[in-house]
């Protein structure tokens, strides 16, 4: 079995000078970075523009010496990506595309922000109202839920950084579940919009 080297020493060696270290970091979030962007823009060619953008972007803030090493490379990444979806979006929005015809209705094109900005306060509470709750959790079972729904880590790769069964991940997980349900019903929260 081959040891798997830390993104921590990869990013080091890569800023070292050691391009190959690049290569195997991307080779090794390669699936999960592109599911991401993909699972957002549903668009292959622009999927792939993204992805090509987030890793210049890396290369360029580590190249700078920009990047601090907190053992967080892929939700580094993850991050850029994300913004650089956001990004796109925005782009696409300022530049509607349509077709000229003579029917044309000027309201296809105009379109209400205050309910997207709605929408994103409402968004943002129940992702903050989620994080305390979390933090409620008994250590074993936030572990696994953290790694399973904010890392999209396999219960496999799960049992393998925690050391336990993969059935001991599923069994946590299980509990945290069932432990989030009991704790939003006793405090009433919604975490609907």
């Amino acid at each position: 079995m081959e040891l798997q080297i830390d993104d921590s020493i990869l990013v080091k060696n890569y800023i070292a000078g050691d391009e190959k270290c690049l290569e195997k970091l991307i080779n090794r979030h390669n699936q999960r970075i592109s599911s991401f962007i993909y699972s957002k823009v549903l668009d292959r060619d622009v999927a792939e523009d993204i992805f090509q953008d987030t890793f210049i972007k890396v290369i360029k803030t580590l190249k700078k010496g920009s990047y601090s090493e907190e053992g967080k490379f892929l939700p580094w990444v993850m991050r850029i990506a994300h913004n650089l979806i956001i990004d796109h979006f925005r782009k696409n929005k300022r530049m509607p595309k349509f077709e000229g015809s003579d029917d044309f209705n000027i309201f296809s094109v105009i379109h209400d922000d205050k309910l997207n900005a709605e929408k994103q306060i409402i968004k943002n509470q129940i992702d903050s109202d989620l994080t305390l709750i979390i933090e409620e959790l008994p250590d074993d079972q936030k572990e696994v839920l953290i790694m399973r729904i904010y890392k999209d880590m396999s219960f496999k790769e799960i049992s393998e950084n925690t050391g336990v069964s993969i059935n001991t991940a599923l069994g946590r997980m299980r509990y945290a579940l069932i432990n989030l349900r009991k704790i939003v019903e006793r405090n009433n929260i919604v975490l609907t919009n």
